[in-house]
């Protein structure tokens, strides 16, 4: 309402209001609307209009619109900025479409802990376990410090594909970073890791660790023995939650 009665609108207002939708998944858009009126009333867009605009066709899944902001990024020579190139990325991994998130990777003039993590979540979140872990091993091998999401993505990962080894090689790295008692995240995902490779013993282990209890850590507890057989395991932690 005050935006649509604003007598001048400069870049700051209009990147005001798309990064304001593109925040909100349900509203995400509008987002790509206002930057098409944006345009046509001749003011140009930046780095914070155009990370904004990846972020909502990310949200949303549109690939087709993911293009053509990436066609405005290449016209403006602002494709080598490292968090316009991070948000290309990310767009391009979460919409499916890996081998462009790779290339725009592989342009990028410095690959930092966020570009990685955007390019593990997009294999890892369409199946393509094997990129996801070679990814991790080469950022290892680069000596970037991995960060929540990495090390989320990778233990989902492991989860999936039993692989056990490198599961225990980031609970180290997660313990070695302090993560465990400052993320419920990532112990919730180092749970569901070791549950789902059998390692039950290190779940519980974890679970006792964590400083605080959701029900997800509990649901995910209860799951690994229910799955394993142990009824009696689960009826004594399910009173516990209770209690």
């Amino acid at each position: 309402f005050m935006f649509d009665r604003m007598v001048k609108r400069n870049l700051a207002t209009w990147n005001s209001m798309v990064t304001a939708y593109a925040q909100q998944h349900q509203y995400a858009w509008h987002a790509l609307e206002i930057f098409t009126i944006m345009l046509l009333e001749g003011v140009g867009p930046d780095r914070i209009t155009f990370i904004s605009l990846l972020s909502a066709c990310a949200s949303v899944g549109s690939l087709r619109d993911g293009y053509v902001i990436h066609e405005h990024v290449v016209r403006d020579e602002i494709e080598k900025d490292v968090m316009v190139g991070t948000s290309l990325v990310d767009m391009y991994g979460k919409c499916g479409a890996l081998e462009k998130a790779q290339d725009v990777f592989e342009e990028l003039p410095v690959h930092d802990v966020v570009a990685w993590s955007a390019l593990i979540s997009g294999y890892a979140k369409h199946g393509h376990d094997d990129e996801a872990l070679k990814c991790f091993r080469q950022m290892q091998d680069e000596g970037i410090s991995s960060d929540t999401v990495t090390f989320t993505c990778i233990l989902k990962v492991c989860g999936i594909v039993g692989s056990l080894e490198i599961g225990e090689e980031v609970h180290a790295l997660v313990k070695k970073q302090g993560l465990m008692v400052k993320n419920i995240v990532v112990g919730t995902a180092l749970m569901d890791m070791y549950a789902k490779c059998g390692m039950l013993n290190k779940a519980q282990e974890v679970f006792e660790e964590l400083p605080v209890k959701d029900v997800m850590c509990w649901n995910l507890l209860l799951a690994g023995y229910a799955q394993h057989g142990h009824s009696d395991k689960v009826i004594k932690y399910f009173e516990k939650m209770k209690e």
